[in-house]
């Protein structure tokens, strides 16, 4: 392994290489910014670009840098406008808009960039030392582990409920599985409730749907609501740029633990950065004392940290699988995948051993990625949040201008503004009406993995044996349960003690 890592800091190290590092960090970054436009889209434009580099391994620098650098910027959107185009800053946007309209938009931005790099980082290092082993272990996993995983990320909505609104938020959750339904089955290539309209029969594309959600019910909501055109934050100079050393030992323990559990998480192919952050923000909530729970999506600082640390880590954790077993764990991978077979490397065990610089430059790469984008981001801070100082009157053409552009780069497709717009309007009224949005999201996202991996499993197993022929999905469903009852009995408890407390004085 010393010999391996000493190849990749001479590969990694060399000038073009790091000036592919700082291009793709670059790139990824401002890219990850607009909303619609994700890792995705930037990688499959830039494979050609890549392929004629012609040196596999600064070719798979330049596609990691863009990667992660789309991941890290894309807090950027949802933070300021609440318009997260890539799935996996969906968690950011619940308390990182929050602290924007508080007037603490670059405290978000620096504390995003921070988690950002940390998780990054701290998944490098992991992803450096136990690749090989965590390689066999990710082998474990078969769709129905797989289905039961995504049961513990559907089990999580309390966590996006506020206080009294966990009915609302299980609703809002069967919504969102109801509409992952749109569209071809997993089990047969037919259409299903797409009442006749070609353009459903792919089903709802997630960008619209995410800003359907999010940021067009923001501008209409500016629109409806005047006096929240003039609350906090919105006009003058941007403050409050640093955290407090009290706020840096509140979020350390969270980067930590969330950084290991993001990195583990990626490693499973198909789980990726999405369920990371969802299931960071959590876990993170649930540890939380009973006054820092009432913060969460109000503008924690620690239900920020939690989910920027898990994605990125959890991004970095998804090479494993890619470089290791030649299986992408995402899309994205998929079409890193795809590039590496274009530039004759084939992924797998033998990678390490056969060309022993591809694998270790890119990983040392990433842990220099995340140094540049921190230098990066940093500086830049002040500038960027300088948009909520942009007068609502523009601010609000300016969102909608991206939102609608987000949707229709998402599909090409004019269909997406129509869609759009009707959920928005739903969307709209269920904000008035004080139904969380997030569990939607969140039912949508995770319902079709859950009924891809749900039907490959009835058919290996011939029914629903499986949960009691393999421990390991007995046990995440029963990881599922408790995450379901621990906030009830956390309720109870509280309750208890305010009646002893009562009967006492």
């Amino acid at each position: 392994m010393i010999d391996g890592i000493l190849i990749g800091l001479s590969t990694a190290f060399s000038i073009s290489n790091l000036l592919m590092v700082i291009g793709g960090c670059l790139i990824g970054t401002f890219i990850g910014m607009l909303p619609g436009l994700g890792p995705m889209s930037i990688i499959a434009i830039m494979i050609p670009v890549a392929i004629s580099i012609g040196d596999p391994s600064a070719a798979l620098i330049l596609l990691a840098g863009v990667y992660y650098g789309a991941i890290f910027g894309g807090s950027t959107s949802s933070i300021l406008i609440n318009a997260p185009g890539v799935a996996s800053t969906v968690a950011t946007s619940f308390d990182g808009y929050p602290m924007a309209r508080q007037g603490k938009a670059g405290k978000a931005l620096t504390v995003a960039a921070i988690s950002s790099f940390a998780g990054g980082s701290i998944g490098a290092i992991l992803l450096m030392i136990f690749a090989p082993a965590l390689a066999s272990v990710a082998l474990l996993f078969h769709s129905a582990e797989y289905f039961a995983l995504m049961v513990v990320g559907l089990s999580a909505i309390a966590a996006f409920a506020g206080s009294g609104q966990v009915g609302k938020a299980l609703l809002m959750t069967l919504v969102g599985l109801m509409m992952a339904t749109v569209g071809e089955g997993a089990l047969f290539n037919q259409p299903r409730f797409t009442m006749g309209i070609l353009d459903l029969q792919s089903g709802f594309g997630f960008i619209t749907l995410a800003m359907a959600m999010f940021a067009l019910p923001e501008a209409l909501f500016l629109v409806l609501d005047p006096s929240r055109s003039n609350s906090g934050g919105s006009g003058g100079d941007i403050k409050d740029l640093r955290i407090t050393k009290a706020e840096a030992k509140k979020i350390a323990p969270v980067i930590g633990r969330q950084s290991i559990q993001g990195f583990l998480i990626g490693v499973l192919p198909g789980a990726g950065a999405t369920i990371a952050s969802f299931l960071g923000y959590a876990v993170e909530r649930n540890l939380a004392s009973k006054e820092e729970q009432a913060e969460f999506g109000k503008g924690s600082i620690k239900g920020l940290a939690a989910p920027e640390s898990a994605n990125n880590a959890a991004c970095t954790g998804s090479f494993v699988p890619l470089l290791t077993l030649g299986i992408p764990g995402s899309g994205t991978t998929a079409i890193l995948l795809g590039a590496l077979i274009a530039l004759n490397v084939s992924p797998g065990p033998r990678l390490m051993i056969d060309q022993p610089e591809i694998f270790w430059s890119v990983i040392i790469s990433m842990y220099v990625g995340n140094v540049i984008l921190l230098f990066l981001n940093l500086p830049m801070i002040p500038y960027i949040a300088k948009i909520l100082a942009v007068p609502r009157n523009y601010l609000i053409p300016f969102i909608l201008f991206f939102t609608l552009m987000g949707a229709y780069i998402g599909q090409n497709n004019a269909t997406e503004l129509l869609i759009l717009v009707g959920f928005g309007v739903c969307a709209t009224l269920l904000r008035f009406a004080n139904y969380p949005l997030a569990p939607l999201l969140i039912g949508f996202i995770l319902g079709s993995m859950l009924e891809d991996n749900f039907s490959r499993s009835m058919q290996l197993y011939d029914g629903i044996r499986f949960i009691v022929e393999r421990p390991m999905t007995m046990g995440l469903l029963a990881l599922a349960v408790i995450l379901v009852a621990l906030p009830t009995f956390r309720a109870r408890l509280v309750r208890k003690k305010e009646l002893q407390a009562a009967e006492s004085d």
